[in-house]
Order: structure tokens, then C-alpha cells, then sequence
């Protein structure tokens, strides 16, 4: 994350409740915006064990 209270931590290690205010208050435009839609919509659908695999490389 590039900004705010996370600064520094993956996206894909964000908390629930942040992804969920963004998705109130509105995604940055850009990339991260994108990013971070994405990964409030995997936290949703409870599928974050999908990106496991990623994490031991």
C-alpha cells in the first residue's frame, strides 16, 4: 500500500474494514484503485486463501 495507515504493507494484507471503507468512500483512480477493488472483492467472496500460493514464492 503506498499511502495511509497500511503504508508499506501488501494490498493482499489488507484488513477486511479498510477494503470495506474504501468501497464506501470511493477507490482511488489508477492502479491501486483497481487493485484495491480487486482485493475487496476476493476478501468478499471469503477467497483470500487463493493467493496463498503466491505468498510461498
Amino acid at each position: 500500500m503506498p499511502f495511509g495507515k497500511y503504508k508499506g504493507q501488501l494490498i493482499a494484507d489488507l484488513p477486511g474494514a479498510y477494503l470495506n471503507w474504501f468501497a464506501q468512500k470511493g477507490f482511488p483512480k489508477g492502479e491501486v484503485g483497481r487493485l484495491l477493488a480487486l482485493m475487496h472483492e476476493i476478501d468478499q467472496a471469503g477467497l483470500r486463501r487463493l493467493l496463498d500460493p503466491l505468498r510461498s514464492r
